[in-house]
């Protein structure tokens, strides 16, 4: 286990008023994370259908979609034939379209009410694709790669007698397409983001240098954090404020109020005994706090016994082990637990796990 000493830490925060004086730190572009594996284990189940999980991606190829009878049959045959024959990390993702109840239509009833319309055929339909990757960005150099190879590639789950698939070839009538001489049966993919993807997931803020600087000596850094999600148990503001001395030369020397450099002392101690006590914790350094989080997780919820999604269970645990006193809390008090004397969060709370960019230490 490292000293808890902060050396990059202590020159980056002592830097940062002449940082923000002088420029606004810009926004790195974002990167993503890049996956735990490209090739597919050497057995491939054949009842197996891969479905794709928030986990996977985040930016995948989409190489071709099923519709109508037999598409799942269909699917399946195509996503393990790109799993055993092509050696492709491929998986399937099934959506569903409800054609048979009323819609909104345009303008309102005599009456004032607003119209409704129904469609012309009314049915219930289920498309099934097909996706191919784990790549970081839009952009990566890989997914290209993979998406030219997609194209020319002919599957004999497509192209041979056992290809003669009714789904996929009433999919390409339905957006207007026939079967391309010389070219692939799927040379109309294209990359898209994973569509189990949190909305805010390529909104999240990404490290820039300066943070990541503040991180790179940490053991049990929070950037290192696998999953998306983690719980902050503690907080510590260093509320900072910063005494500027003007030396000969014009030049100034620019002193960090000590509390900054507590703060993230505090929080490498609390890690360290955390980690010490089973917890997988995580510390974390920025220009303003240092924070403690426990756990990492790809999902902040789980499917319930109806269906309806509940919290993730290992939240409701770190909640209720790491969060105030319950007995306590049962009669109106609230306490806050204390860790080898360092006081934690009132309130434990899911965060987004904060990205940094390939090969950053």
């Amino acid at each position: 286990m490292k000293p808890a000493t902060f050396p990059n830490a202590r020159r980056c925060l002592a830097a940062v008023a002449c940082v923000a004086a002088i420029c606004a730190v810009e926004a790195r572009g974002q990167n993503g994370w890049l996956p735990t594996s490209w090739f597919t284990p050497a057995t491939v189940d054949d009842k197996a259908m891969y479905p794709l999980a928030e986990g996977d991606g985040p930016w995948l190829v989409l190489a071709t979609t099923f519709r109508g009878e037999g598409a799942r049959d269909d699917a399946r045959r195509l996503v393990q034939e790109l799993r055993r024959v092509h050696k492709l990390k491929a998986y399937t993702h099934e959506k569903s379209f409800d054609y048979t109840g009323r819609q909104p239509g345009l303008g309102l009833n005599p009456d004032g009410t607003p119209k409704k319309m129904r469609y012309a055929n009314a049915e219930q339909v289920v498309e099934i694709a097909v996706l191919v990757g784990d790549f970081a960005s839009f952009d990566d150099a890989r997914g290209q790669k993979m998406l030219a190879k997609v194209k020319s590639l002919r599957p004999e789950s497509l192209t041979g007698n056992a290809g003669k698939s009714q789904s996929f070839s009433d999919f390409r009538k339905m957006v207007g397409l026939e079967r391309s001489s010389g070219k692939g049966p799927m040379h109309l993919a294209f990359v898209i983001p994973n569509p189990l993807l949190p909305e805010d997931y390529f909104s999240r803020q990404q490290a820039d240098r300066f943070v990541l600087d503040m991180n790179a000596n940490v053991t049990h850094s929070l950037l290192d954090c696998p999953g998306l999600y983690s719980v902050r148990v503690a907080t510590f503001t260093g509320a900072g404020t910063f005494d500027q001395k003007a030396i000969a030369g014009g030049s100034e020397e620019v002193e960090l109020d000590s509390r900054l450099v507590q703060a993230a002392e505090k929080a490498h101690r609390l890690t360290v005994a955390l980690r010490k006590a089973g917890w997988e914790a995580w510390e974390y350094h920025d220009r303003e706090s240092s924070i403690v989080c426990v756990g990492s997780l790809d999902t902040k919820s789980v499917p319930g016994p109806q269906g309806t999604a509940t919290i993730h269970p290992e939240i409701v645990r770190i909640v209720r082990e790491l969060g105030p006193d319950p007995n306590r809390l049962a009669t109106g008090v609230v306490m806050p637990r204390t860790i080898d004397g360092i006081m934690l969060d009132v309130q434990p709370t899911p965060i987004n796990v904060p990205r940094a960019p390939e090969g950053w230490r």
